[in-house]
């Protein structure tokens, strides 16, 4: 028999609604304004109060809907604890900050990161983001479409925290008697946090280990020649030491068990995509040009912008593979072709 993920929930909270996963953890869902329309966040009993598992974009509908789990809740916010920068997951941070008073956890990689976009600092900007793509041969329309959104990041975060408590892979939070391990992962985001309570059965696995889609994992123009994916498959091997029989707690999609599966389709899905570039670089290409094999279909704006940093992460991982080499620039495009070495 093929093994497959098992998916204990037959459906998903609606607006408003929390409910019980696990002992003492609760599972909430929240809009997206995508095509990734939802993004799933966690509060954890901690005694008296609750702990806040990440937080939502900065949506007017999903401050009312906050307002309405933790009035109805009716117990005190002790933490808010954000796996990483991007705007799902920090948007409300700061709101929820001061409307609770409780103080944000975050890992250093991720509070400076959000800030750096935040203020568009170089290579974090939209400005630098939209010369990397020219530069791997994206078309001149959608590289304007990309401009004209100006800085969308901020949009989904209204404001960021100042101060946070910073934790780092391997320390150990205390919420309700029980002990959470921070499980720090990368290539997704520079220094996302999980988090796994081998008491309880559960890892909250942020966006790192989702179990219908692919984390996104893409290269900033901070650093062109970085190898993200390869950073982001060494970080999910780790969650195969994890017992088959945890519960993970994803960020977008249903939680689910079988871990080391839903790991070993992820590396093959990657390994499958750096096939497809391989057969397609028997002569020179550029990721522009190599965006309607990796992603065959209608892409919009937001997606263009995840699909070119995908692109890019992938043919810069067979560059570190030796598979691919970067061939002569005479027109100042980037491109990539099968290595002789």
């Amino acid at each position: 028999m093929t093994a497959t993920l098992d998916y204990p929930f037959e459906t998903v909270p609606t607006a408003g609604e929390t409910r019980q996963v696990a002992p003492g953890v609760h599972w909430i869902r929240m809009p997206l304004p995508f095509a990734l329309n939802h993004i799933n966040l966690w509060l954890i009993e901690d005694g008296e109060g609750l702990v806040i598992v990440d937080t939502g974009y900065g949506l007017e509908g999903s401050q009312d809907a906050w307002n309405t789990i933790l009035d109805g809740l009716g117990r005190p916010v002790t933490r808010i604890i954000v796996t990483h920068c991007h705007p799902d997951h920090l948007g409300l941070a700061q709101w929820l900050a001061e409307k609770t008073g409780a103080p944000v956890t975050m890992t250093l990689g991720e509070f400076l990161g959000g800030h750096a976009l935040w203020n568009q600092l170089p290579g974090y900007n939209v400005t630098d983001m939209v010369t990397q793509f020219r530069q791997h041969g994206l078309d001149g329309e959608r590289c304007n479409a990309l401009a004209s959104r100006g800085n969308a990041y901020k949009r989904g975060v209204p404001s960021l925290p100042a101060r946070y408590d910073r934790v780092i892979g391997g320390d150990s939070l205390e919420i309700g008697g029980r002990h959470w391990t921070v499980i720090t992962g990368h290539g997704h985001s520079p220094e996302h946090m999980s988090l796994h309570c081998e008491s309880a059965g559960v890892l909250i696995s942020g966006d790192m280990l989702l179990p219908r889609i692919s984390t996104n994992v893409s290269v900033f123009a901070a650093t062109p020649d970085d190898d993200p994916l390869g950073r982001f498959l060494d970080s999910i091997r780790g969650f195969k030491q994890l017992p088959a029989a945890t519960l993970v707690l994803p960020s977008h999609g249903s939680p689910f068990r079988n871990i080391g599966l839903r790991v070993d389709q992820l590396v093959e899905h990657h390994a499958d995509r750096c096939a497809e570039l391989l057969a397609a670089c028997t002569v020179p290409h550029c990721a522009g040009e190599l965006l309607a094999t990796l992603f065959p279909r209608e892409l919009d704006t937001h997606q263009v912008m995840f699909a070119m940093g995908e692109a890019i992460a992938h043919l810069n991982h067979l560059v570190h593979k030796r598979k691919l080499c970067r061939s002569g620039e005479t027109d100042g495009i980037v491109r990539f072709v099968i290595s002789h070495q």
